[in-house]
C-alpha cells in the first residue's frame, strides 16, 4: 500500500496486522483526491475510522496543514502513528484512540479550526458512517465543508443527513463513495 500523491507519493505504508481493517485502496484514493480538487484540502481534516490512516495521510501529502485521525483498534493507531513517524508528519497530526462516534459528538476545542474535509470509513455492513456524521456539531463543521463515506452498495447513506445532501457518488467495483456537502 502506497501514498499516491503529493509530497510523498510513492512512499509506503503498513496496515494493521489482521482482517479487521479494510485500507482504502490506491485507486479508490487517487479517485477521491481528483474528485475532491486542491480547494477542499486547505482546511483541518478528520479521518473517522481511520483504519492505517492511509485517506488522512494522503490528505496531509496534498497539502492539508493537520489531520485527526480517530479509531478504537489499537492496532490500527499503532499503524497510523508508525505511518506518521516513518512520514515524518507527525507534526501536523493528532491520533485520538476512541470510539468514532463519541468522538464526533465533542465539540471542538475553543479557538479550533472547524473540520474542512471529513472522511468516514466505517465496517461496511453497519449504520456507522450515518450514526457518525449525524453525530458531528454543525459548529465543528466548515461552512464548504466536504464530507466523504466510503460504503458498500448494499449499506448506502440516505440521500441527507441533517444539513447535508450528497452531491455524487462515484463507484469502484463494491466500494462506492459518496460525497456530501451543504447546499448553497
Amino acid at each position: 500500500m502506497r501514498i499516491v500523491g503529493g509530497t510523498l507519493g510513492g512512499r509506503v505504508l503498513r496496515a494493521p496486522a489482521g482482517a479487521s481493517t479494510r485500507p482504502t485502496s490506491e485507486k479508490v484514493r487517487e479517485a477521491v483526491f481528483g474528485i475532491l480538487g486542491q480547494n477542499a484540502l486547505d482546511g483541518h481534516v478528520l479521518d473517522l475510522f481511520a483504519g492505517s490512516g492511509a485517506v488522512g495521510i494522503e490528505a496531509l501529502s496534498r497539502g492539508a496543514p493537520h489531520a485527526t485521525f480517530v479509531d478504537s483498534a489499537r492496532l490500527a493507531l499503532t499503524a497510523t502513528r508508525g505511518n506518521l513517524k516513518d512520514l515524518g508528519v507527525e507534526d501536523r497530526a493528532t491520533v485520538i484512540t476512541s470510539d468514532a462516534i463519541a468522538f464526533a459528538k465533542r465539540p471542538l476545542p475553543e479557538g479550533a479550526a472547524p473540520w474542512r474535509l471529513v472522511f468516514v470509513d466505517p465496517p461496511y455492513a453497519s449504520d456507522l458512517a450515518t450514526r457518525a456524521v449525524l453525530a458531528i456539531p454543525s459548529a465543528s463543521l466548515a461552512p464548504d465543508v466536504v464530507i466523504v463515506i466510503e460504503h458498500d452498495r448494499r449499506n448506502a447513506p440516505p440521500e441527507a443527513l441533517g444539513s447535508l445532501v450528497r452531491t455524487d457518488e462515484r463507484r469502484y467495483g463494491d466500494t462506492l463513495i459518496s460525497f456530501y456537502e451543504v447546499p448553497a
